[in-house]
C-alpha cells in the first residue's frame, strides 16, 4: 500500500496556497488557519513560515511581483513612457489577477531582491534620458502610486474581472442623483470602461510627467 507523498511545507507553498484561496475569500477571510486548513496542516505549522499574517501578506505580493515580471515582456530599447507604459499595464494585470489583489500589494515589503534588477534598469533608463535620480523615482513611483490606487477602486466595483459587486448599477444611481446632473452623468466615467479610463489616467501622468521635467 503507497500513500501520496505530499510537497515540503515551505514559504512558495504557502504563499500559493494562500493566493489561491484569496480568490475564493478575499483578503478579510483569509486566515491563516483557512490557509493551514487547505494545506492539511496544524495552524501552528506556518509560523514556523511566517510570524503572523504581514509577514504571509509580504511573500504573497513578492510572489505576485514574480509573475507579474515573468508576464511582462520589456522592450531593450524602450523609451522611458514606453517603460511607465507596459510596467504599470503589466501591474494592473498582475494585480486584478486576484481578489483583492491591490490591497494586499500596497503597503507591503519585498521578502527579497526580486524587484531590484527591473528597479535598477528603469532607473538607468530613466537617467539615460536626462531625469536625475530624483526625478526618475518621483515619476517611476507617482505611476506606481496612480496603478495602485486605481486598482484598488476598480477592485471595489469588479473584485475579479467580469464580476460586479451590488449596488454599482450606474442607471439607478443617476436616477437617484436626477437634481445633479453632471454628477449623475460622471458615474459613467467612473464606474465603467476601466481598461480605457486606465490607459487615459497614464497618459495623463506621463504626460504631466514630461510637462514638470520637460523631458520627451
Amino acid at each position: 500500500m503507497t500513500s501520496e507523498r505530499r510537497a515540503p511545507l515551505d514559504r512558495t507553498r504557502v504563499a500559493d496556497t494562500a493566493l489561491r484561496l484569496l480568490n475564493e475569500v478575499g483578503l478579510d477571510g483569509l486566515t491563516l488557519r483557512a490557509i493551514a486548513r487547505e494545506l492539511d496542516v496544524k495552524a501552528p505549522a506556518l509560523y514556523w513560515h511566517f510570524k503572523d499574517k504581514q509577514a504571509l501578506l509580504d511573500e504573497m505580493a513578492t510572489e505576485m511581483y514574480r509573475r507579474m515580471v515573468a508576464g511582462t515582456p520589456l522592450g531593450p530599447d524602450d523609451t522611458w513612457q514606453e517603460r511607465l507604459l507596459r510596467t504599470n499595464r503589466g501591474l494592473r494585470a498582475a494585480l486584478r489577477g486576484y481578489r483583492d489583489g491591490a490591497k494586499v500589494f500596497s503597503g507591503s515589503r519585498f521578502t527579497g531582491m526580486v524587484h531590484a534588477e527591473q528597479m535598477e534598469d528603469s532607473l538607468r533608463r530613466f537617467t539615460a534620458a536626462g531625469f536625475t535620480l530624483a526625478q526618475a523615482v518621483r515619476a517611476t513611483s507617482t505611476a506606481y502610486a496612480y496603478t495602485l490606487g486605481f486598482v484598488t477602486e476598480e477592485q471595489g466595483v469588479e473584485p475579479l474581472p467580469g464580476e460586479r459587486r451590488e449596488g454599482y448599477d450606474i442607471d439607478e444611481r443617476a436616477r437617484m442623483m436626477a437634481d445633479y446632473p453632471l454628477s449623475a452623468r460622471a458615474g459613467a466615467e467612473i464606474f465603467a470602461d476601466y481598461d480605457q479610463h486606465f490607459e487615459e489616467g497614464l497618459a495623463l501622468v506621463i504626460a504631466g510627467i514630461e510637462a514638470r521635467y520637460g523631458i520627451r
